[in-house]
């Protein structure tokens, strides 16, 4: 399932007033990298398709050009309304987002979808609460093809003193962090990013079933060599 080496895009990128523009901006990276590909190598894509009897990636949902975005509140009312008992704020496990991705392929057509706004519990201290939600939300999302996470995501606490505080509150460890801090005493703009698994992306886009088939020389916790 996982590989102790790949290839990692990572993206951080200031905004001039909402995170989301830097969730736009990631959707549109990954809806050019899909679309192109159908284009420039849909031979190539057939024969793949040959092999693992894979239905082509349907990157937006049936008869809209808008990538499906939902809240995480969503998320969990759609598992509730399909017999999966989770609470607003409980975070959703590997199985419930497979779930989720069969759902939301049946009612929606779509393979490629994001989730935002996740509960502030869930995710690590360097996160930035959503405002006015008394800490209970976040400026967080997370990007899923055919049901697994390609992306976790999120705004970056950018101040100081709010870093300490969130560190405080989840039990960090603040000695470690006097380097990391001090940056943001220096002062830094408002940013959000995540990182990608292109292996992973990879083999989700093709349906491919295990990792080790997209990666040259594949290393996990079993395999160093070659």
């Amino acid at each position: 399932r996982h590989m102790t080496e790949f290839v990692g895009l990572d993206l951080e990128m200031a905004f001039q007033s909402h995170y989301h523009e830097v969730v736009e901006e990631i959707i549109g990276m990954l809806v050019f990298i899909f679309t192109e590909l159908e284009k420039r190598y849909a031979k190539e894509l057939e024969e793949v398709r040959k092999v693992y009897d894979v239905p082509k990636f349907e990157t937006f949902p049936t008869g809209k050009t808008e990538v499906l975005r939902m809240d995480y509140k969503e998320a969990i009312r759609i598992l509730n309304e399909n017999g999966v008992e989770l609470e607003e704020t409980e975070d959703i496990d590997t199985t419930n987002e497979k779930l989720l991705g069969r759902i939301i392929k049946q009612s929606h057509g779509c393979d490629f979808y994001v989730i935002d706004r996740f509960p502030l519990a869930v995710r690590p201290f360097y996160t930035m609460p959503a405002p006015n939600t008394d800490n209970k939300w976040s400026n967080s999302y997370d990007f899923f093809m055919r049901g697994e996470e390609i992306m976790s995501g999120a705004q970056r606490i950018h101040d100081a003193d709010l870093l300490m505080e969130r560190a405080k509150a989840l039990g960090v460890g603040l000695n470690d962090l006097k380097d990391y801090i001090d940056t943001f005493k220096l002062a830094a703009p408002p940013h959000a990013g995540g990182g990608i698994g292109l292996e992973r992306v990879l083999m989700l886009y093709l349906g491919a079933g295990n990792i080790r088939r997209c990666s040259l020389f594949p290393r996990d916790p079993h395999r160093l060599h070659p």
